[in-house]
């Protein structure tokens, strides 16, 4: 029985390997249920998953999964004590967390880059799981971990590649890595780093000292102003000479 679940498992992984890029070392997101059903059935996860994937693993799991643990109380204290053991992955929900259903869900979206696998024993949340393509699903029967088949949505996706439908999210990473390497399209490292360059600082006119008048000028000024006041002075002392005169007569 343990040998036909390995093949079984070994077969699934092949086809998410080769349509979806997924490689080791396997990133298991776990949930409250799983951990909780793992400690139940006494299965030592570190030592039987990698046996079982025939490959290195990375147990992983969200803030929102522990926050959810940790309201749930002491019923949930060893799956909680389980989940604290795993790697913490960095979900979108920073000042809000959601339910952990919700949060797993978020880190499979837009095709599933990081190949993260689902493991868990809530059926909603495998569903949902299961209209995602190219997410593997984990789940715990009989005291015994199984890697579920690929769904039909993830079946007929790969169908549709094949066709020339669609293009798979690992074909794209694929082809958008070529360009950069043959120089067709620049590094976004590269556009931060010339945007860096064109940061400027003040305004250079705006830092232009005013520019001083030249001594001719200010001579020149001085003279106009002189002239103007020689001009009224003569014109004061006519306007007397000739009060004088009437006066006289």
């Amino acid at each position: 029985m343990k040998i036909t679940r390995q093949k079984h498992a070994k077969k699934h992984l092949g086809f998410f390997r080769n349509n979806f890029g997924v490689r080791e070392p396997y990133q298991i997101l776990l949930d409250g249920t799983f951990c909780q059903a793992a400690l139940r059935g006494r299965i030592q996860l570190r030592e039987q998953l990698p046996r079982y994937l025939m490959g290195e693993t990375q147990l992983c799991t969200t803030r929102c999964v522990l926050k959810e643990l940790e309201t749930l109380g002491k019923d949930l204290y060893g799956a909680k004590l389980i989940a604290q053991k795993c790697q913490v992955r960095n979900c979108p929900h920073f000042k809000n967390a959601v339910s952990g259903s919700e949060c797993l869900l978020s880190m499979v979206e837009e095709g599933n880059p990081h190949h993260y696998f689902v493991a868990t024993q809530d059926q909603n949340l495998s569903v949902k799981v299961k209209k995602k393509p190219g997410v593997p699903l984990m789940f715990i029967i009989q005291n015994t971990m199984v890697l579920d088949k690929p769904s039909p949505k993830t079946i007929a996706f790969v169908k549709a590649v094949e066709s020339g439908q669609l293009v798979s999210v690992h074909e794209k990473e694929s082809i958008k890595h070529l360009k950069e390497e043959q120089g067709l399209v620049k590094n976004p490292e590269q556009r931060k780093r010339k945007k860096r360059k064109k940061i400027s600082g003040p305004n250079p006119l705006s830092c232009l000292k005013k520019k001083k008048k030249s001594p001719d000028t200010q001579s020149s000024a001085s003279e106009k102003k002189r002239k103007r006041k020689r001009i009224r002075k003569r014109s004061t002392s006519k306007v007397l000479s000739e009060k004088q005169n009437a006066e006289g007569e």
